[in-house]
């Protein structure tokens, strides 16, 4: 079940840790998890660009809602609108020629030999900050936001707190400067990160996410379920339907 109070607490400890930081780069892919941090990124800091990734996906459905999410945030929240800035997409599609994943080649869902599944795109992430980092450098941004989490994943080794910590570091040593990686869903399971979208903006935030953004690996947009589009089957919808259930029951029981 959702924990509220953690929620609310976790919320709160990002909003007093945001200090001297004025401007965050939200990695944006239109899904729930990085429309909720990029709400919150609005919420904490003055200026906020948003930066999306063309790595050649099998299908291209979040790319194509993320201009619509960002436009309902700005349109539903006028209090955030000034804060958001320039958003940017970078093309990476050298991931879909390495190949050998499901997100990348229509291949079905499988569990590979070293216990990983086969939707993992190796080096995803690690690429995805090192630009995100060259970015913030020339855009004069010292957060960079991103949804990875360590509580309800698949085991993505470039997903953990030891890896965002190690890429932190990296870029620091590297473009000689303070930046700083913000993780806000690192250790909130999915009912979490729906309260936490609840905390961040009500029911007007979080039915925004549920019916405007997309998680789903198979691209469904053509079924809408009570927690948002998607095939319903895949591993990142289970997740998505499974934390709105959870998050939904305790709401009920308070």
């Amino acid at each position: 079940m959702a924990n509220t109070s953690t929620s609310s607490a976790n919320l709160a400890a990002h909003v007093a840790g945001a200090g001297h930081h004025k401007g965050a780069l939200v990695l944006f892919s239109g899904g729930q998890d990085s429309t909720t941090c990029l709400a919150q990124a609005l919420a904490m800091f003055e200026r906020v660009e948003t930066l999306g990734f063309d790595y050649g996906q099998r299908h291209s459905v979040e790319m194509q809602v993320r201009a619509g999410v960002r436009e309902q945030l700005a349109e539903r929240f006028p209090q955030w609108a000034p804060r958001l800035g320039e958003d940017h997409v970078l093309s990476l599609d050298v991931l879909k020629q390495i190949g050998g994943s499901s997100l990348t080649e229509d291949v079905a869902f499988a569990m590979q030999a070293d216990g990983l599944p086969n939707t993992f795109v190796p080096g995803r992430n690690l690429l995805f900050l090192t630009l995100a980092g060259a970015l913030a450098y020339r855009r004069g941004l010292t957060v960079i936001v991103t949804g990875v989490c360590e509580t309800d994943y698949s085991g993505y080794p470039d997903c953990r707190d030891d890896t965002m910590k190690a890429q932190q570091l990296a870029l620091n040593l590297g473009l000689e400067r303070r930046l700083r990686i913000d993780t806000p869903l690192m250790w909130l399971d999915k009912a979490q990160t729906w309260q936490l979208a609840h905390d961040l903006g009500g029911s007007e935030l979080v039915e925004l996410i549920r019916t405007e953004t997309h998680t789903c690996y198979q691209g469904t947009r053509d079924v809408l379920h009570e927690w948002g589009y998607g095939c319903g089957s895949c591993p990142a919808c289970e997740l998505r339907a499974s934390g709105w259930r959870n998050w939904r029951a305790s709401q009920s029981a308070t």
